[in-house]
């Protein structure tokens, strides 16, 4: 799973419908503590849609963080 992080709740959201527009599962949860963001809300969603997501990201002007993946206990960042 990957995990996008915001800096807004009102982008977070927007994120969470377009991502559900397009067919691609996901589930918002907390932002970790090991990722400083101003919004307490991430998504994850799957590896498998990384293209997609990060499509809709920029076409959409989507405001993120980050997306992060998880390896070794840490949370890396894709962009």
């Amino acid at each position: 799973m990957m995990l996008m992080a915001f800096d807004s709740t009102q982008q977070a959201l927007r994120a969470e419908m377009l991502l559900e527009y397009a067919n691609i599962e996901n589930d918002m949860c907390p932002t970790p503590k090991e990722i400083t963001a101003g919004c307490a809300l991430s998504l994850e969603f799957p590896a498998e849609a990384l293209a997609e997501v990060q499509e809709i990201i920029r076409t959409e002007s989507v405001e993120i963080r980050g997306i992060y993946f998880k390896k070794n206990g840490m949370y890396v960042t894709i962009s």
